[in-house]
């Protein structure tokens, strides 16, 4: 099996995977295809500053970027679309797919998949933009897994890059088993190249993935990526990195999300609030003392303190 025909994608994940932790990412690790940014949507009739902020080119340095939509209707599809053309992006991706309850209950994202004639309506709107490339991301179903058998006939008459399957439904979100008989299901009858998505930690459950669908366009990695960051470069250069050259990485990646998020953030706690954040998944093997001092840190220095001591610099 050739497996460097194979893409990685970097899902997005709210909160995580701005432009700065993107273009960061993307220096001291790599591995990655194509980058995402974590939804954009319209917010009381309009875009959310931050939304607008993060897909900025002059913000952006991976060599491929995806912004992606969350739009609930055919209006908010051109709405959304009309502002990635207007920034210079000739690619979208559709989020039918985030799990979270306040999203899902306005039936968008994963809360959409259940009434088919929605989804046919919002899709459908990409025929308006023949300059425009669109993939979708999206779950088995919110509630059945069997939902997403309704979408595929809909997305088989579409004209689409990709689509990306998270193997869980959106009442899941992040938790349980994942579903390889449904994705398989799908897998089975779809005409759009496909991604995986779902539980992958390392790079041996990407080939496993690979091997039993070879007919995958490639793996989608979002929590795999923020808690193993070398996973990408070690599928690529078939390669396994020291533990000097991975705790080197490891601290100049931090060093730099650091400095970049001190220009933008204000205040201390701003910054402390945010580089905690990155804690949530990143390294999870380290000693919990140590994780515990960071979640308690109060002040910038008793945090670098603590980080010092995980990263032995």
């Amino acid at each position: 099996m050739e497996l460097d025909r194979y893409k990685l994608h970097f899902a997005p994940l709210q909160g995580y995977t701005d432009s700065v932790f993107r273009n960061a990412f993307d220096k001291y690790f790599g591995g990655i295809d194509v980058y995402y940014t974590p939804f954009i949507r319209i917010e009381k009739g309009s875009f959310r500053n931050r939304d607008v902020r993060d897909i900025q080119p002059e913000r952006n340095t991976v060599r491929t970027l995806i912004p992606q939509i969350l739009p609930g209707s055919r209006d908010e599809f051109c709405r959304l679309t009309d502002l990635l053309i207007e920034k210079g992006y000739s690619s979208a991706d559709i989020n039918l797919g985030c799990p979270f309850p306040l999203i899902a209950a306005k039936r968008k994202g994963a809360g959409m998949l259940p009434y088919p004639d929605q989804v046919a309506e919002v899709l459908n709107a990409g025929n308006e933009y023949p300059e425009m490339r669109f993939s979708v991301k999206m779950r088995l179903g919110w509630e059945n897994v069997s939902e997403c058998i309704d979408v595929c006939n809909i997305t088989n008459a579409l004209r689409l890059e990709h689509i990306t399957i998270h193997a869980r439904t959106g009442k899941q979100q992040y938790k349980g088993g994942t579903h390889p008989e449904a994705f398989a299901a799908f897998y089975e009858i779809s005409s759009h190249p496909l991604f995986y998505n779902g539980d992958v930690h390392s790079v041996e459950e990407i080939r496993q993935i690979i091997q039993k669908f070879p007919l995958l366009r490639g793996v989608s990695m979002g929590r795999g990526l923020l808690s193993s960051p070398f996973i990408g470069k070690e599928f690529k250069e078939n390669a396994t990195f020291s533990l000097q050259q991975r705790m080197f990485s490891f601290f100049s990646f931090h060093e730099a999300l650091f400095s970049a998020y001190s220009e933008v953030l204000q205040g201390e706690i701003q910054l402390l609030t945010k580089m905690k954040t990155l804690w949530e998944y990143f390294l999870p093997e380290t000693d919990r003392k140590l994780l515990k001092c960071i979640k308690k840190a109060q002040r910038l220095s008793q945090y670098t303190e603590a980080v010092r001591k995980i990263l032995a610099v």
